[in-house]
C-alpha cells in the first residue's frame, strides 16, 4: 500500500535529526549524539598501542643492564617490564575489540535509522526522486563505509599518542634519531596525501555505476514475467551485462588505486626504517650510543611501521566514509511532496465522505462508490482522493468529511484512509505477519478478509498455511494469487475509507464475481471507492461514476434513480 506521508508514530524517536549539510557535517554528528564507545576506542586504543611502543626500548635497556654485568637484577626487572607490558596490552586488545564494534554498531545503527526514517518520510515519492539501486546501496555499502570509519578511530589515536612517545623517547637517548623519527614518520604519512584524491574519485565513479547496476537489477527482476512474455529477456539481460562491466572497470580502477596506497603504506615507512637503522648502527660504531639503544631503536623504528599502516588504513577508510556519508546525506537532503500542517483540523468519527472540487467524484459516506475513468489516470484519481495536492499543483484539496486533505494530520489520515492499487507488495517475513502488519487482528478477523479476497485457498496451498514465509516481493505466488492477498491486507486493515485501484484485474471472472459480492457485503456501512470498469462491481455499487478524458464526470445515483 502506498504512502507518501511521513507518520511520526513510526519514526525513532530517539534519534535526533542529523546533520546533513554534508558529509564530515554528519561523521561529526554521529560522533556528538554519542561519543562514548569513540572515547573508549580511543582510550583503550591508546593502551593496547603504547606497550607495543614500550617494548623495544625495554629490550634495550634490558640488554644494556647484562652487558654491565652488575648482576641479574636489573635484568629481571626490565624482563618483568616487558612481560607486565604484553598482559597490559592483550587486556587492552580485548577491551579495544569490543568498543571498536560498539563504536562502528553505532555508526552501523543510527546511519540505517535515520535512513529508515527519511524512506518513511518520502514514502512513494521517494521513486521520483532518486534511484532505487540509489536506495539499496546507501543501505548496504555506504552505511557499512560509514562503520569501517568509526571502527578504525580507536587504533588510529593510539597509534599517534604511540608514534609520539616513541619520537620523544628517542629524541632523550639521541637527538639526531629522534629527529630523524621526528622527520620521516610524518613525511611518511604525508608522502600518501597525493593518492587520497584520486581514491576518492574512483570510488565515487564505482559507487555511481553500483547504483545504475542494482536499479536496473531489480528492474529486471521485478518485470521478469513480463519481459519473457514480450521476448525481451535476451536483451535487458545484455543491458545489464553492460552495465555490469562498466562497474568491473570502475572497480578495477578503484582497486589499482587502492593497491598503491596500500604500497605506499609499507615502501614509505620501510624506507623511513631502513634509514633510522643505518644512522643507528653508524652512531653505535662510532659510540654514542650503546648496543642496547641500537636494538631499541631498531624495534622501535619497525614498531613505527604500524602507525604509518594505521594512518594509511584510516586516511583510505576515512576518504571511503566520506563518500559514503555524502551519499547519506543526499537522500537525507530529499523533502516529502507533502508536509504535515502546522495546525491540523480532527476529522468527524464514523466514516467520512470523499469529494474532489476538481473532478467531481463524490463518494457518499458509507456507501460503495465504482469510478470509471481512463485506464492512464486511475492512479492519478485514486492519489487525489487518499493523499494532499502537491504544493503549487494548482488543484484544489479533497475534502474528507467537509476537511480538507492537507489540513489533516498524517497520522490520523493513515490510520482513516487507505488505498491500495496494482502497485502494491508483499513484503518478507510469515504470510501472517504480512497480512495482519497489527497484531490487534483477532484471527476470525483474518479469516474474513481472506474470505472476502476469495484468497482461503491461496493459503490452504501453502506448506504451513499462514506461518509459511513469503519470499521477496511475492514471487512465488501468481498474479491473482497475489492481487487476492494484497486484497485481503487491505481488508484486514478495516480503515473508514478504503480506496481500491482494479483490485480484481488479475483474476479470472468466476473468481472476480464472488470478490465483489463479498467485499460489498464486508464494507457495508464504511465509505469504499473502486476505481474499475468492470460490470461486476458496478452490478453491486450503491453509486457510479463515469470519468471522461476531459475531466468531466456523469453519474447516477442508483439509491435515488435519477442523475446526480
Amino acid at each position: 500500500m502506498t504512502n507518501r506521508l511521513f507518520d511520526a508514530s513510526v519514526a525513532p524517536a530517539a534519534v535526533p535529526e542529523a546533520d546533513a549539510r554534508g558529509p564530515w557535517a554528519y561523521l561529526w554528528w554521529l560522533v556528538r549524539i554519542r561519543p562514548w564507545p569513540l572515547v573508549l576506542s580511543a582510550v583503550l586504543g591508546t593502551v593496547w598501542m603504547v606497550p607495543l611502543a614500550l617494548v623495544p626500548l625495554v629490550i634495550g635497556r634490558a640488554i644494556d643492564e647484562a652487558g654491565r654485568g652488575a648482576g641479574q637484577g636489573g635484568l629481571y626487572l626490565w624482563s618483568l617490564t616487558a612481560l607486565g607490558l604484553g598482559v597490559l596490552q592483550a587486556v587492552a586488545g580485548a577491551g579495544l575489540i569490543q568498543a571498536a564494534v560498539s563504536a562502528e554498531a553505532h555508526a552501523l545503527s543510527y546511519t540505517h535509522r535515520v535512513l529508515v526514517r527519511q524512506v518513511v518520510r518520502l514514502g512513494a515519492t521517494l521513486r521520483g526522486k532518486a534511484r532505487s539501486g540509489d536506495v539499496a546501496a546507501s543501505a548496504a555499502a555506504d552505511v557499512e563505509s560509514i562503520g569501517n570509519a568509526f571502527e578504525v578511530v580507536g587504533r588510529t589515536i593510539g597509534a599517534v599518542f604511540a608514534a609520539v612517545l616513541v619520537a620523544v623517547a628517542l629524541t632523550a637517548t639521541s637527538p639526531v634519531l629522534g629527529l630523524a623519527v621526528l622527520i620521516g614518520v610524518p613525511a611518511a604519512v604525508l608522502g600518501i596525501g597525493p593518492l587520497l584524491r584520486p581514491l576518492q574519485e574512483r570510488d565515487e565513479a564505482q559507487r555511481e555505476h553500483m547504483g545504475v547496476a542494482t536499479s536496473q537489477a531489480g528492474d529486471i527482476v521485478a518485470g521478469l514475467r513480463i519481459l519473457r512474455g514480450i521476448g525481451g529477456e535476451a536483451g535487458f539481460a545484455e543491458r545489464f551485462r553492460r552495465t555490469s562491466q562498466e562497474v568491473r572497470r570502475a572497480g578495477e580502477s578503484a582497486g589499482r588505486m587502492e593497491a598503491w596506497l596500500q604500497a605506499a603504506g609499507v615502501l614509505l615507512p620501510g624506507l623511513v626504517t631502513v634509514g633510522i637503522v643505518w644512522l643507528g648502527a653508524r652512531l653505535a660504531l662510532q659510540g654514542s650510543i650503546t648496543a642496547g639503544e641500537l636494538v631499541a631503536f631498531y624495534g622501535a623504528s619497525a614498531f613505527l611501521t604500524l602507525p604509518v599502516s594505521t594512518a594509511t588504513e584510516a586516511a583510505e577508510t576515512l576518504s571511503l566514509a566520506k563518500v559514503a556519508a555524502g551519499r547519506v546525506c543526499t537522500l537525507l537532503r530529499l523533502t516529502p511532496a507533502v508536509t504535515p500542517p502546522v495546525h491540523p483540523q480532527p476529522l468527524p468519527p464514523g466514516p467520512p465522505a470523499l469529494t474532489d472540487p476538481y473532478t467531481g467524484v463524490t463518494a457518499e459516506a458509507g456507501r460503495l462508490t465504482v469510478v470509471t475513468a481512463p485506464t492512464d489516470r486511475t492512479g492519478e484519481l485514486a492519489d487525489r482522493l487518499t493523499f494532499p495536492p502537491v504544493a503549487g499543483d494548482g488543484t484544489p484539496a479533497v475534502l474528507l468529511g467537509g476537511v480538507p486533505l492537507d489540513r489533516v494530520d498524517p497520522a490520523e489520515l493513515r490510520s482513516r484512509v487507505l488505498r491500495s492499487g496494482p502497485a502494491d507488495a508483499l513484503f518478507s517475513g510469515t504470510l501472517r505477519e504480512e497480512l495482519t502488519g497489527r497484531t490487534d487482528r483477532s484471527p476470525e478477523e483474518l479469516d474474513r478478509a481472506l474470505h472476502a479476497a476469495d484468497a482461503a485457498d491461496v493459503v490452504e496451498a501453502l506448506p504451513e498455511g499462514l506461518d509459511t514465509r513469503v519470499d521477496e516481493g511475492g514471487r512465488t505466488f501468481s498474479g491473482g494469487q497475489r492481487q487476492r492477498l494484497v486484497l485481503a491486507r487491505a481488508l484486514l486493515a478495516a480503515p473508514d475509507v478504503l480506496v481500491l485501484e482494479d483490485p480484481t484485474s488479475s483474476v479470472d471472472a468466476h473468481t472476480e464475481a464472488r470478490v465483489v459480492e463479498r467485499v460489498a457485503a464486508l464494507r457495508a456501512g464504511r465509505t469504499t471507492v473502486v476505481f474499475s470498469d468492470s460490470p461486476l462491481w458496478h452490478g453491486v455499487a450503491d453509486r457510479e461514476i463515469r470519468l471522461g478524458a476531459d475531466r468531466v464526470p456523469g453519474s447516477t445515483d442508483r439509491s435515488a434513480g435519477v442523475p446526480s
